[in-house]
């Protein structure tokens, strides 16, 4: 584990990779499910932004309290290290740090709320980033992943979502 906070790191960061979609719903909504992570099990109701991870679906993964406010670690079964998760409530942001780092922000806008994905570095000597990507590449990952968070969030809240922004590379 790192001894900054992640959100400090993050910040000082270039984000090379962003990809966008809204969801036709107030922020305050968007960001409740966006930023809803507690000890237990990980699934469409606590961390979602991992949720569709294969060790979440596999009931694999389960979220601990982390040494200060707003920290966590996902322990996942077998010899992965945990992820490293921050929540920063007051900007309706939450950050992972796993085989990469990065951010899920909501702000409001026009249509409802903007879920923003921005990805800050990745580790491809991580155990999980051969999983992450190896197939399907970063871009193609980060769309389909931010794809099924906002599926999952209009679900929840019953209404419309917009396809994502294809991910901008800087």
């Amino acid at each position: 584990m790192h001894k900054t906070p992640l959100f400090a790191e993050l910040d000082a960061l270039p984000a090379p990779w962003q990809a966008h979609g809204t969801v036709a719903a107030p922020v305050t909504a968007v960001a409740e499910l966006l930023l809803a992570v507690t000890e237990g099990r990980v699934g469409d109701d606590n961390l979602l932004v991992l949720a569709r991870a294969s060790a979440a679906r596999h009931g694999a993964m389960t979220v601990v309290a982390g040494a200060g406010p707003g920290s966590y670690r996902a322990t996942l079964a077998g010899p992965v290290e945990p992820v490293e998760i921050q929540v920063d409530r007051a900007r309706s942001r939450v950050a992972v740090r796993s085989w990469y780092a990065g951010t899920h922000t909501a702000t409001a806008c026009p249509v409802g709320t903007l879920v923003t994905h921005r990805v800050h570095q990745v580790f491809p000597d991580h155990p999980g980033f051969a999983a992450g990507i190896a197939r399907i590449g970063l871009h193609a990952r980060m769309s389909r992943d931010l794809r099924r968070l906002l599926d999952v969030i209009a679900d929840r809240l019953g209404c419309p979502t917009a396809p994502p922004d294809p991910v901008r590379a800087a």
